[in-house]
């Protein structure tokens, strides 16, 4: 999946090894898993939260421009804005 340097940079990410204390398992994530809270700045009727987060992660890559990942080149929404139903685009 893609984000924004920005989002990524906040308080509101998390890379995460371990839940509770023991490593994740490969049906949650292992060896590592990105988790996407609320965008900070955002307004409550337009918080996105848990919006994006990526499973099995090996490695990250920064870019200068965005490139939509895996589930945004399969039709959703790369904002989802929840409020707004931008969760999945069906205008393709």
């Amino acid at each position: 999946t893609n984000t924004s340097l920005d989002a990524v940079l906040s308080d509101n990410f998390l890379l995460a090894t371990h839940y509770d204390g023991h490593a994740l398992e490969p049906d949650h994530g292992y060896p590592l898993r990105g988790l996407m809270g609320a965008i900070p700045g955002q307004k409550a009727e337009t918080d996105r939260y848990l919006w994006k987060g990526g499973k099995w992660l090996e490695g990250l890559e920064f870019t200068a421009e965005d490139h939509p990942g895996f589930w945004e080149n399969a039709g959703y929404s790369n904002t989802a804005n929840v409020w707004r139903e931008e969760r999945y685009w069906t205008g393709r």
